[in-house]
């Protein structure tokens, strides 16, 4: 099990840019798909972005296309959302996330989307954009 600690979430005027962080306890993160998802007050959780394991291939939702980037860097066994041209519709807890792949998609260029494909979590960040 990989334990997961997102940061960095905050309060920011519409318009502005925040980065928020996930440290990983496991070096097991390296070969896990990362993503992030969302939750709203009162909503599920929303998928945003995922990463594979290899950072070669992405998917973001059409909401922060454009505007989200993920990253990750397996060496410091951390990922990342890069947050520009936020809007008020953004203010949400964000969480991310890693999925355990099967045999067959272990090292394959999987990129899950929907929260039942993931399996560790973090506790989330708030992120509020409001002027």
């Amino acid at each position: 099990q990989v334990q997961l600690v997102e940061s960095g979430g905050g309060l920011v005027q519409p318009g502005g840019s925040l980065r928020v962080s996930c440290v990983a306890s496991e070096r097991t993160f390296t070969n896990y798909p990362l993503g992030w998802f969302r939750q709203a007050p009162g909503q599920d959780h929303e998928f945003v972005a995922a990463m594979s394991w290899s950072a070669a291939s992405t998917k973001y939702s059409d909401s922060v296309k454009g505007r989200f980037t993920i990253s990750r860097d397996n060496a410091k066994i951390t990922g990342y959302l890069q947050m520009n041209s936020l809007k008020p519709e953004d203010t949400a807890v964000y969480y991310c996330a890693t999925a355990v792949p099967s045999t067959s998609r272990l090292f394959r260029e999987w990129v899950p989307t929907a929260s039942n494909e993931y399996d560790d979590w973090g506790q989330g960040t708030q992120v509020t954009v409001s002027s």
